[in-house]
């Protein structure tokens, strides 16, 4: 069902498009992301975890921040921070540095660009933060190349937490936790949800295990990978770099 291939995938155009015009269904800190699997509770853990791990972090980098959920959990903990924000879309970059901006003192960077052909720089942030942004990556270059840019962009002693929509190397294991997805989404939401949901995730996403990810992560040069939380196909993740 969710094969790993580019064809018949949404270009990034259109997933820019459909961003553009769902600013308002993600800018609420506990019903942004409805259809992902325990969403307040991964967010709490990534903001805790980043601050709890990187307790002196002065500097946060939001890839693919959407309305600004995370960054502005991460920012109950830690509110003084120089914020870099990134997105494909411009109106979630702007709905975000509305949000954001009152609750700093200093600038909220904001940056329209895919990630995979921004220059992250080496060493400029203490924390990054990527979610559900990971899965429209496509091909294990494209994944190792962002992973590389995270260990690059992160200064010594910073961390990267994830939270995404994952899958599973085993075909049977796969299909089980996609059927329970599935009741999920139609006890919470109706069988609609389910189905619009499902047909979105096949047109648009590539997801990767978190055996993959957390892999990569070491392969590029995180010395340290944890799991957060994991129920179903979505999970929280994250890395120090030592």
């Amino acid at each position: 069902m969710f094969e790993r291939t580019e064809r018949h995938k949404s270009t990034v155009d259109e997933i820019r498009q459909t961003f553009d015009d769902e600013v308002e269904t993600y800018a609420n800190l506990e019903t942004g992301q409805a259809a992902t699997v325990d969403s307040p509770l991964a967010m709490s853990l990534v903001a805790e975890a980043a601050a709890m791990t990187t307790p002196h972090a002065t500097s946060v980098l939001d890839v693919g921040c959407g309305a600004g959920n995370y960054t502005l959990k991460l920012l109950e903990r830690i509110p003084s921070l120089h914020i870099t924000l990134v997105d494909l879309s411009r109106p979630m970059l702007d709905r975000a540095v509305q949000r954001i901006q009152p609750l700093v003192t200093g600038p909220v960077d904001a940056i329209q660009s895919d990630i995979r052909h921004l220059d992250l720089g080496r060493q400029r942030f203490d924390i990054l933060l990527a979610s559900a942004v990971l899965h429209h990556l496509r091909t294990d270059d494209e994944w190792r190349t962002v992973f590389q840019k995270f260990h690059a962009a992160l200064k010594p002693g910073g961390s990267l937490w994830i939270f995404d929509l994952v899958e599973s190397r085993i075909p049977e294991v796969k299909d089980l936790l996609w059927r329970r997805y599935g009741e999920h989404l139609t006890s919470v939401h109706g069988e609609a949800c389910r189905d619009e949901m499902f047909e979105r995730i096949i047109r648009e996403d590539t997801p990767r295990s978190v055996t993959f990810q957390l892999d990569l992560l070491r392969e590029v040069g995180f010395s340290e990978v944890e799991i957060l939380h994991k129920r179903f196909c979505y999970a929280a993740f994250g890395a120090v770099k030592r």
